[in-house]
């Protein structure tokens, strides 16, 4: 069909009561839209020219005019018959299937959609509309992990104490290392990413080697200290702590925040620590890594730098590391801690009384 085509023939007052549609400010643009149509097809204008035209499909253009033929232009406002609206289930039906998803099936570890609509007799889109209004999705599972550390309260006193109420004339530090960082490279070529499509990456590696990285995140800057050494016994963890020894005045002191790796505790490091005084080290308690700030920095470049990087040595996985902390740096934004003691502790207490475990209180430190 070309651009013009045999024009639709309209009388003179239903051309008129179409231009009134498409003029009046009160009409409704489908009904507007399908005036416009009419009118184009008066002109002789093809059905692929007014859908172009009108921004509309073929389809919609010749069932206008065979609609408009047909009825006139009544016809104009009159919809087609939509399909048949799903019945609701039963409030006692619905609470069924809430009671189920929430208890194990006895052939798997979690309903889908699919089995769940099987066992309560409903569709699986009941069960999907069911599940989206309730909040409940089976396919997810979160994991926890409680601290058993007998000190748990006075340790997260101190370090909680220390993030919101940080001494003056002194810097904090939140220091951890990061070790058997591979160095890995792709056995082919990727594919970029483009229109329609993600990129590309071969799901096996070549691994080229490891680091080790150690980092001190300033807690009220934001910037960090970072160094990558090939392995994380006492000794690196000494030449690092020199490293924030050199970077940081000498008048101040040095807080840090650490966990409970015994390289932070060995008797090298302890009397490196008894000459310099003005370190200070507070422990987090066991299991409690949530509450080493430098743990959120650690993720952030793994996720931004390292996971999907591609590194033919250890050197390049090195220099990148080096590269991501110099690019922090120059424009550095710290993580602000806000949860209280406690805060805290009211959101431990519900999961230690599932446990079956003493729940935390100010005058109870058993654990």
């Amino acid at each position: 069909m070309g651009k013009h085509s045999a024009a639709l023939a309209i009388e003179p007052e239903d051309r008129q009561a179409l231009e009134r549609i498409v003029r009046s400010g009160r009409s409704e643009q489908r009904h507007a839209l399908r005036a416009r149509i009419i009118l184009g097809a008066a002109e002789g204008k093809s059905s692929n020219a007014l859908a172009q035209e009108l921004g509309t499909s073929r389809p919609t253009v010749r069932d206008r005019r065979a609609r408009f033929a047909a009825g006139g232009v009544k016809a104009l406002y009159e919809d087609r018959p939509r399909g048949k609206g799903f019945s609701p289930v039963p409030r006692a039906k619905e609470a069924e299937v809430i009671a189920k998803t929430q208890k194990r099936p006895e052939n798997a570890t979690q309903w889908s959609c699919r089995s769940m609509a099987k066992a309560s007799g409903v569709s699986t889109a009941s069960v999907q509309r069911i599940w989206q209004a309730n909040g409940l999705k089976p396919h997810l599972i979160r994991t926890f992990k409680l601290s058993n550390d007998p000190q748990f309260l006075e340790k997260l006193d101190d370090v909680v104490g220390l993030y919101m109420n940080p001494p003056e004339q002194a810097w904090v530090f939140c220091i951890d290392e990061k070790s058997q960082i591979q160095a890995l490279d792709r056995t082919q070529p990727g594919l970029p990413m483009k229109k329609g499509r993600g990129g590309t990456m071969t799901h096996d590696d070549k691994r080229n080697g490891t680091t080790t990285r150690f980092a001190a995140l300033d807690l009220l800057k934001g910037k960090v200290i970072g160094q990558c050494l090939p392995r994380h016994r006492n000794q690196a963890f000494l030449q690092f702590l020199k490293a924030i020894d050199r970077a940081t005045p000498q008048h101040l002191d040095i807080h840090c925040v650490a966990d409970h790796y015994g390289t932070h505790k060995h008797p090298n490091v302890q009397a490196w620590l008894v000459a310099h005084p003005r370190f200070q080290f507070h422990f987090i308690p066991t299991s409690s890594s949530w509450l080493n700030l430098v743990e959120r920095w650690f993720g952030k470049i793994t996720t931004d730098r390292i996971r999907r990087g591609i590194f033919k040595s250890v050197a390049e996985l090195e220099q990148a590391i080096h590269d991501d902390i110099q690019h922090h740096n120059a424009n550095p934004k710290p993580f602000v801690w806000t949860k209280s003691a406690a805060d805290i502790i009211l959101k431990v207490n519900p999961g230690r009384a599932v446990l079956g475990k003493s729940v935390l209180s100010r005058g109870n430190t058993s654990l």
